[in-house]
């Protein structure tokens, strides 16, 4: 099965500014999403799949079963599915994007990919019913509006903080969970590395020129010595506001529309 490269083509066009909110803490919203979803029919947040297929790869197998938070119009589900896994599910806050997906998945004739309505702050599944967990630009959405990024206010910490632990929750033993981000991994490890969490973590990059990163979490393998957060920070990137990569949707929606001018 291969996915359709005419799509996955566009994947990479912007939305039009019409449906860029004009707050940031709008992508907090379902009401936002819900008439986002209305007329958009696809995006992909942080590339689309063939960018870091690459990376996940070494952690697929053909039994798994796997869990994709906050899906979207996204067609990672459809990757994934061409990897040869087939008990995928996906979840998403908006009742609109549930069912437009379900739509697109039933029009295509696509098999092993259930989606339902669901809060990634309140899963509705049981205690190690994954293999592998995923997210692409989903948990960002928590971090909207926090404030200073090396001290966030405590309102994110704890969504951040129960999304991992449901995250944790529903993995197998050695589950492994994959968190795709725009954010700098010295901000994420402090949560990643709470003392709850047996999961050891590590982080790779994808992209040309300007990284994004594929954090890699894999439950029952922490050490004890890791227990202790770890403290250590990261040197951070020189960005160039003029860099490509910085002109879409990835990294607008840190800021307010009308604070940037635009």
């Amino acid at each position: 099965m291969l996915v359709d490269e005419a799509a996955a083509s566009g994947s990479e066009k912007e939305p039009p500014r019409n449906l860029l909110p004009r707050k940031a803490s709008s992508y907090g919203d379902h009401r936002y999403w819900d008439a986002r979803f209305e007329t958009e029919e696809h995006y992909e947040w942080l590339k689309e799949y063939s960018y870091f297929e690459h990376l996940i790869r070494p952690y697929l197998r053909s039994t798994h079963s796997i869990l994709e938070l906050g899906c979207g119009n996204s067609r990672l589900s459809e990757g994934l599915l061409a990897e040869g896994v087939n008990d995928i599910t996906c979840i998403d806050l908006s009742a609109v994007a549930v069912q437009r997906m379900r739509c697109r998945l039933n029009e295509k004739g696509l098999q092993g990919i259930q989606v339902i309505q669901a809060d990634m702050l309140e899963l509705p599944f049981k205690s190690e019913s994954f293999d592998l967990v995923i997210e692409k630009g989903t948990m960002d959405v928590l971090y909207v509006d926090s404030g200073d990024p090396w001290n966030p206010r405590s309102e994110t910490v704890c969504r951040v903080m129960k999304m991992l632990k449901g995250v944790h929750k529903v993995l197998k033993l050695d589950g492994i969970f994959i968190s795709i981000s725009f954010g700098q991994p010295h901000f994420r490890r402090r949560q990643f590395e709470a003392p709850y969490f047996t999961w050891s973590v590590e982080t790779k990059t994808f992209g040309e020129g300007f990284h994004y990163f594929f954090n890699i979490l894999k439950k029952g393998r922490r050490s004890l010595d890791d227990k202790k957060v770890s403290t250590e920070c990261c040197t951070v990137p020189r960005i160039s506001l003029f860099h490509d990569d910085l002109d879409d949707e990835n990294f607008l929606f840190r800021f307010d529309i009308d604070e940037l001018g635009i």
